[in-house]
C-alpha cells in the first residue's frame, strides 16, 4: 500500500460517519417476511419538491435545504432530519420529513413555490434495507426484490416504491444506510 492510499484510508476511518440528523420518522416493527421488514409509521409531515426530468438530484436537494435553512415566511431554520425520500415519476418527488416536534400549523409557509408541505397519516410500510451507493441499478434490483417477495406472500401494496437515504454524502459506502419502501394496503 502506498503512502497516499494509507492516508486516504486513515481519513475515511477518522471522518465521523454519523448522519447529521437526529430525528427520524417514528415507527414500530410489526413483522418480517424473509429480508423485508414491516413497519407501522406514526403520522408525519413532509416538505416536498416535485421531480422534473430537467432538474438534478442535487438541485432538488438544494430547493428543500433552502426551505429548512430559512427560505420560508418566518425565515425560521428547521433541523435536518433523515431520511431524504425520493419517489420517481410520474408522481415523483424528493422529500424531507419535518421534525416530530412540529405540527402543520407550526411550520412556516415555503417561499419557494416548488416546495409544498404534506401531512402523512399513520401507515404501514414494507422496507428492504441495503448499504453502499444507491445507484439506479441497485435501487431497481432492491425494488424488484421487495415487490417480488411481497407478491409471493400475497401482500398488497399502494402506490409506487420510494428510496430513503439516511447519510450525508461523505459517508463511506460500507456505512451508508438506504431503504426501498412501499406502502402496504390495509
Amino acid at each position: 500500500m502506498n503512502h497516499l492510499t494509507a492516508v486516504f484510508i486513515t481519513l475515511l476511518l477518522a471522518v465521523p460517519c454519523i448522519a447529521q440528523a437526529t430525528d427520524e420518522p417514528t415507527y414500530e416493527t410489526i413483522g418480517h417476511i424473509q429480508n423485508i421488514e414491516l413497519r407501522a409509521y406514526s403520522p408525519s409531515i413532509q416538505a416536498r419538491t416535485p421531480i422534473a426530468d430537467d432538474r438534478s438530484r442535487s438541485g432538488r436537494f438544494r430547493v428543500l435545504a433552502d426551505y429548512i435553512f430559512g427560505n420560508n415566511a418566518t425565515q425560521q431554520s428547521i433541523a435536518m432530519t433523515a431520511p431524504v425520500e425520493t419517489r420517481m415519476p410520474p408522481d415523483g418527488y424528493m422529500a424531507f420529513t419535518m421534525p416530530t416536534e412540529y405540527n402543520m400549523d407550526q411550520l412556516p409557509h415555503p417561499e419557494d413555490r416548488r416546495v409544498s408541505l404534506h401531512s402523512l397519516p399513520a401507515r404501514r410500510m414494507a422496507v428492504i434495507a441495503f448499504s453502499g451507493w444507491a445507484t439506479d441499478g441497485k435501487v431497481d434490483q432492491k425494488t424488484k426484490e421487495l415487490l417480488s417477495v411481497l407478491a409471493a406472500h400475497d401482500v398488497e401494496t399502494l402506490g409506487r416504491p420510494a428510496l430513503n437515504q439516511y447519510d450525508p454524502p461523505w459517508t463511506p459506502p460500507w456505512r451508508r444506510r438506504n431503504e426501498v419502501v412501499v406502502q402496504l394496503a390495509d
